[in-house]
């Protein structure tokens, strides 16, 4: 937050009357200390330990979201665009994965529970851009573009929270979840995007002359 003109002010020190004049700090309170004690709280009510099964697949949902940021921060135009929507569903998938078993029947289709038609609409998205740009047969080598590689690097993360996801609801004995559809189809959507902005692919192995 910037000081106040003709104030002095470092970081580490509240700039004089920053708290009070910023309408956030009504609204939020960034640290709360109720989690001190290694438990977290659940969308809906309750708590559990911080690493729990729930906070780990939420959370590596929430680094999939930064890890799209970054990609999103590289491109522009229609990519840029693409990558927005996929943060915004991923919020979905926080919601549902952050919410007490018991609490399932009380989530909103498409807000805070994903849902088949939110499945069957990334794959419509993925076939539009393989139709585009076609599909590589062999595995590729990360880094052709910033962006691609970007893309990479949140799809790798992706698929540690698609493993989450999946020791989650088994844990929690819930079977009737679109989560773990999503976040596979999420990640390959994410996997031919990065082809698509990237143009000349680089193969995994040595082309014989």
């Amino acid at each position: 937050m910037a000081p106040h003109r003709g104030a002095k002010h470092t970081w580490g020190e509240p700039a004089p009357g920053a708290y009070s004049r910023s309408p956030y700090n009504r609204l939020v309170q960034i640290y709360t200390g109720r989690g001190d004690d290694g438990t977290t709280g659940l969308f809906g009510g309750g708590r559990v330990a911080k690493d729990g099964t729930g906070p780990e697949a939420y959370g590596a949902i929430d680094e999939a979201v930064s890890a799209l940021g970054v990609a999103r921060a590289a491109a522009d135009g229609e990519p840029a665009v693409a990558i927005l929507e996929i943060q915004r569903d991923l919020f979905v998938v926080a919601a549902e994965l952050a919410a007490a078993p018991s609490r399932r029947a009380t989530l909103e289709p498409g807000t805070s529970l994903v849902t088949r038609a939110m499945v069957t609409g990334i794959e419509q998205r993925i076939d539009a851009v393989v139709a585009e740009a076609g599909v590589p047969s062999e595995f590729v080598l990360p880094g052709g573009t910033p962006l691609a590689a970007a893309l990479d690097a949140a799809r790798t993360v992706l698929r540690r929270a698609e493993r989450r996801a999946v020791t989650h609801l088994r844990e929690e004995g819930i079977k009737d979840s679109e989560v773990v559809p999503f976040i596979n189809r999420v990640g390959d959507y994410v996997y031919v995007l990065a082809r698509l902005t990237e143009g000349e692919w680089m193969p995994s192995r040595h082309k014989e002359d």
